[in-house]
């Protein structure tokens, strides 16, 4: 368990979510306390949120639990340096040097310490002029977002590094040969050290005013600052066609805003042409021939900036976006159910990608969309009455699930007829499935409250579950709409017989064990028991019939005395 939190919080460590890292390796901590590398790998955590107290408790603990790791005292120094004790950071450099004299890092620490303290003396800064490019998440987002540097976080030595520098700015001298550390050096500080995609963006149209550009990290040693190197006048020409194509998706950006759409199709498709390798310029045509309503237009965007995207392995949201984007344009196209399984195919891709709320959504939408038009295609008040018909033959010759099969046909065909669903709750009552018969005649009195067959459906399958005065009340509310009708009268008839004969004690034993079990089943028998006035009235009935004589003359209790009697949970001699 502490090696899976330990690999979580590396993982989020390397992609600069230190919050998380920090998170992680303190679930790794607690699992394994005695572990020195959790508390290192905490310590740099800390370090890269500049919470340099938290990391320099973490590397004397680390110290502390392996004081003959040379690693520990890298830690350790490097926080005393972030909260500028540059006397306490190089003794334990120096410490750190007599365990492992050939560490590069502890050199390296050593002497970024000892200058600090000289800067110190001198009263100059000692804050590394490009101290603030390498801070925060920050890094590894502009890193990711640039084209020219988003492939560099593939190659582990290249992360490495990275991490290490942020870790420590001053590790930067270290690197200073490497051309992909000054690629980046480039992007982090807004100036282009070599050829790449200036100022490329990801994201795709701005539902929003663009957020105020940070101001430049401030550059207190310009010495300090890497001589801007050569470039080739191919990457010179690159260079500058890239520019010129961010230059032209802010005019299309701007014309879409103002609904201006065709103006904006000339933008994009000038900065496609422009520079390829950024898949949120056909991503934005796109968006602008959906709004059109060129939705054929649309879809082809959508697959070429996929396929694109794949090619320049585009950040995984972008694809989902595209995908997405297909899916809604053909969601607008749908004029059938079946219409709507290819949008639907291209919702669950997109979520496989990424797992957006707004998708998964548009997935729900379109899932249902093609129900409620499946429902309608279907609808056929003729065929739904062919098909009772046929039930109703069935029926009459006892095939009841032949006929069932048939009444449900009908259902399908017309979901709001009261008598199919009369039809089938008889057949789940012969077949002895109450509970579904039950369900029928409720839907079928929900559907047409004046509809008696409903009533005395329902009556029939609360009877037989012996549930007599809940059926007695059924028939009653059946007899409002057709006082007449003799269903509804025998139903009356024979519930009252059934109750009496509980009354009177007539029961056989068997049948007073069956019927006190059911009604002890039944949440108002159990609430009529629990309740302490009805258990006083019953006490009552026993041992005082004075009292008892009065309760007689309340009609809510008699009416909670009749229920317990019909449950065979008490007698009335």
């Amino acid at each position: 368990m502490a090696d899976e939190a330990k690999a979580k919080g590396n993982a989020a460590f390397s992609s600069g979510d230190f919050n998380a890292a920090v998170t992680h390796f303190t679930e790794a901590i607690n699992l394994a306390p005695t572990n020195h590398v959790l508390y290192s790998n905490r310590s740099a955590a800390y370090a890269s949120l500049n919470k340099y107290s938290e990391a320099l408790a973490d590397a004397k603990k680390t110290v502390e639990v392996k004081p003959d790791w040379g690693k520990g005292y890298s830690r350790l120094g490097a926080a005393h340096v972030g909260l500028g004790h540059y006397g306490d950071a190089i003794s334990a450099y120096k410490r750190g040097l007599e365990i492992d004299p050939n560490n590069e890092a502890l050199k390296s620490g050593l002497a970024d310490a000892q200058a600090g303290a000289a800067r110190s003396r001198a009263g100059t800064s000692p804050m590394n002029p490009f101290g603030d490019a390498f801070s925060g998440p920050e890094m590894w987002a502009k890193l990711t977002a640039d084209p020219s540097t988003r492939a560099f976080l593939q190659q582990p030595d290249f992360v490495k590094m990275m991490q290490e520098i942020q870790t420590n700015p001053s590790n930067l001298n270290l690197y200073l040969k490497d051309q992909r550390v000054m690629q980046a050096l480039g992007v982090l500080l807004n100036v282009k050290l070599r050829g790449g995609p200036a100022g490329a963006e990801d994201e795709e149209i701005p539902e929003s005013p663009p957020a105020p550009k940070q101001p430049e990290p401030r550059k207190e040693e310009k010495k300090s600052e890497p001589e801007p190197m050569e470039v080739s006048e191919e990457e010179s020409e690159a260079k500058k066609r890239k520019a010129e194509a961010i230059k032209e998706k802010e005019a299309g950006n701007a014309a879409y805003k103002k609904k201006d759409f065709d103006t904006a199709i000339q933008h994009y498709t000038k900065a496609m042409e422009l520079d390829d390798e950024d898949i949120s310029y056909i991503m934005n045509r796109a968006a602008t021939y959906l709004e059109m309503g060129q939705l054929e237009d649309c879809i082809k965007d959508c697959d070429k900036a996929v396929e694109r995207g794949r090619e320049l392995r585009a950040d995984y949201k972008m694809i989902a976006k595209a995908l997405t984007r297909k899916g809604t344009a053909l969601v607008k196209m749908a004029k059938g159910s079946k219409d709507f399984e290819p949008a639907i195919e291209m919702f669950q891709k997109a979520l496989t990608e990424h797992r957006n709320p707004e998708t998964l959504k548009k997935l729900n939408d379109a899932e249902k969309a093609k129900k409620e038009l499946e429902q309608q295609e279907y609808f056929d008040p003729k065929l739904a009455d062919e098909e009772r018909e046929k039930g109703n033959e069935y029926f009459k010759q006892q095939k009841y699930p032949e006929a069932i099969k048939h009444y449900s046909e009908s259902l399908r065909r017309n979901p709001k007829d009261p008598k199919a669903y009369s039809n089938r709750a008889a057949c789940y009552t012969k077949l002895g499935a109450m509970p579904e018969g039950l369900k029928d005649a409720e839907k079928c009195i929900e559907l047409d409250p004046t509809f008696a067959k409903g009533y005395t459906r329902k009556g029939a399958v609360q009877f037989f579950m012996k549930e007599y005065e809940k059926a007695l009340e059924t028939y009653q509310e059946g007899l409002k709409h057709d006082a007449s009708n003799q269903e509804l009268l025998d139903g009356v008839r024979r519930c009252v017989q059934q109750i009496n004969k509980a009354s009177r004690g007539d029961l056989s034993p068997d049948e007073l064990k069956e019927r006190q079990a059911k009604g002890m089943q039944d949440p108002e028998i159990q609430n009529i028991l629990q309740d302490p006035v009805m258990r006083q009235v019953l006490t009552d009935f026993q041992e005082n019939p004075k009292a008892a004589q009065e309760h007689t003359k309340n009609p809510m209790v008699m009416n909670k005395i009749q229920k317990l009697v019909s449950a065979g949970i008490v007698q009335l001699r």
